[in-house]
């Protein structure tokens, strides 16, 4: 939850900079910083591919221009004000949650003329909208009023809100939360009447939120496996750095899983690890779970000894084997195929008949465990080897089991199902 509670620290520190004596910078400070914010993330965000990043700064970028723009004192007409404030009100929003739905595709023209076409005409709108003379017209140049956000404005924040909240909650993804963030900041601006120090402040708030948003997908994608949610190869070798005695590590693998693959599909394959993934993320014991590539994971117990933790082993072992679920039909192997597809010789057409058989069948899954404890003095590379050695040996006793360094072998604690 980090990704989602930062921001909101940040924007509190943005708001005691602003609204207390501690630290007061002055309006050209505050633009500079907001300048600063904007173009490192749209340059991160370029860098990036990222699209929606990208033009939510300049969304954060147009409506500052446009408060701005018509809050300022030789336009004296407090009616452009207020119907920019309100118009951008309206429009930030729904902008918002518009990229949030849209899907990421990169700087491509067919992603991004429809996106730059969109805020073309929204500026032409918003610019002919709020222009002095028109708005003279309709309120006889004397029409004075406060920079407050209508009704109206206050429903389409707080819609969109609940609605980003939402998004992040599903998808956990930092530019989610960063859109959120970013509204929210947007919002106080407009609340404090859009242009001047303290509305440019929460303007360089958001910017940096969304460009530090880009920081956090990029680490995520470093260092997080993006099919299964678990931390990848890279947290793995840097948990082990971090290692000190006493500590196990359990190398954990999927049974008979090329054999899933071949016989039911790639789609049915990443069900498969996303299951015993979701099972080893609640490992007992303290246990943190790493994706360290293909159908292998490994498992880490700080504090722990080999045999503290065989008992949490044996439990995740049963619970991976007790989970099932229903293959889905229309797989591309299923399907009939044409002369140029057709498998060669008896294989292929054993693993159709036997995908064709099993549409719509239950099948479980089971796992093979090594586990090795690190001692004072020993290198923790070492201790690696030594549970995937302990690995081998649980596959080669008949899989499905646990298997402890050094130790002799483990009575089998369940039998094989399904596919497994």
């Amino acid at each position: 939850m980090k990704s989602l509670l930062m921001p909101g620290v940040w924007l509190v520190v943005v708001a005691l900079l602003v609204h207390t004596d501690l630290i007061a910078p002055g309006l050209a400070v505050v633009t500079f910083a907001f300048y600063a914010a904007l173009v490192a993330g749209l340059l991160v965000a370029w860098r990036f591919h990222s699209s929606r990043i990208f033009f939510a700064l300049l969304i954060l970028f147009l409506a500052e221009r446009c408060v701005s723009y018509f809050c300022a004192a030789h336009l004296a007409g407090s009616a452009s004000a207020r119907t920019a404030v309100a118009v951008v009100g309206l429009v930030l929003p729904l902008d918002f949650v518009l990229l949030s739905v849209q899907r990421e595709k990169g700087f491509v023209v067919s992603s991004f003329g429809p996106a730059a076409l969109v805020l073309f005409v929204e500026s032409v709108f918003v610019a002919v909208l709020c222009r002095p003379a028109s708005l003279a017209a309709v309120h006889g140049g004397h029409h004075r009023a406060g920079l407050e956000l209508p009704f109206a404005a206050w429903v389409a924040f707080g819609a969109a809100a609940i609605f980003l909240l939402i998004r992040f909650l599903l998808f956990r993804k930092p530019a989610e939360s960063g859109l959120l963030w970013a509204l929210a900041a947007s919002f106080l601006a407009l609340r404090f009447g859009g242009a001047g120090r303290v509305p440019t402040a929460y303007f360089a708030a958001a910017a940096l939120v969304l460009a530090v948003s880009m920081v956090e997908t990029s680490y995520l994608l470093a260092y997080h496996d993006e099919l299964t949610s678990l931390p990848s190869r890279r947290a793995f070798n840097d948990a082990l750095l971090r290692l000190a005695a006493p500590y196990s590590i359990a190398m954990v693998d999927i049974d008979h899983f090329k054999r899933c693959n071949d016989t039911y599909g790639h789609d049915t394959g990443d069900e498969v690890l996303r299951l015993v993934a979701s099972r080893l993320a609640r490992a007992g014991g303290g246990g943190e779970a790493f994706r360290c590539g293909g159908e292998e994971f490994a498992v880490v117990f700080a504090g722990k000894s080999a045999a503290e933790v065989l008992e949490h082993l044996e439990e995740l072992r049963g619970r991976v084997q007790a989970s099932s679920f229903r293959l889905r039909g229309g797989d591309r192997r299923t399907e009939a195929r044409g002369p140029d597809r057709r498998g060669r010789g008896q294989a292929g057409r054993r693993i159709r008949e036997i995908a064709r058989a099993s549409a719509g069948c239950e099948i479980s899954v089971t796992v093979s465990i090594g586990v090795a404890s690190g001692r004072v003095g020993a290198r923790v590379d070492e201790v690696v080897k030594a549970a995937d050695q302990a690995l081998y040996r649980a596959k080669g006793a008949g899989r499905n089991r646990v298997e402890v360094a050094g130790a002799g072998r483990r009575r089998v604690r369940g039998k094989a199902a399904g596919i497994a």
